[in-house]
């Protein structure tokens, strides 16, 4: 199944990481939610992942169908749903995630900029940008230096 680069795309961060388990039941249950996303009645072309056991993507080439606001709410309801059965919190935009030793840490504002501030937060420390909209972006501006994000601007160093 190939997308279109201008394919819409959400990001959904986790508080915490997910185990092997825990991200593989959440894969089916996305898997299923996919299969049978709709707008207005028309099926959707739809996937969705977990990356890195912390952020559940959904990826709609609108080529196919538009997505629609009920369409949109659907899929919510079903985020939140996975953050009740999981106890994890998906909406919090006050966590920042970044790749430490190739491992992926999720911290809080305040425990970023803490972290930028006493330099273990480098201009080349990878940075996620879960702001992206298309799956261009997912591909090219997801991933970045901090140097190179809007993380650098909000959090410049003292």
């Amino acid at each position: 199944m190939s997308f279109s680069p201008q394919s819409r795309v959400w990001v959904y961060q986790s508080n915490r990481r997910l185990s092997d388990d825990e991200a593989r039941n959440i894969q089916h249950k996305l898997d299923d939610f996919t299969a049978s996303w709709k707008a207005h009645e028309r099926p959707l072309l739809a996937r969705a992942e977990v990356r890195y056991n912390f952020f559940i993507i959904l990826i709609v080439d609108e080529m196919q169908a538009p997505v629609t606001g009920c369409s949109i709410d659907t899929s919510v309801r079903m985020i939140k749903e996975i953050e009740q059965e999981y106890s994890i919190d998906l909406f919090d935009r006050f966590n920042i995630a970044y790749k430490h030793q190739d491992q992926v840490i999720v911290n809080t504002k305040e425990d970023f900029e803490t972290l930028v501030n006493i330099n273990q937060v480098s201009d080349s420390t990878i940075v996620f940008n879960n702001m992206v909209q298309t799956l261009e972006e997912l591909e090219t501006k997801w991933e970045l230096p901090f140097s190179e994000s809007w993380h650098a601007v909000v959090f410049s160093k003292s």
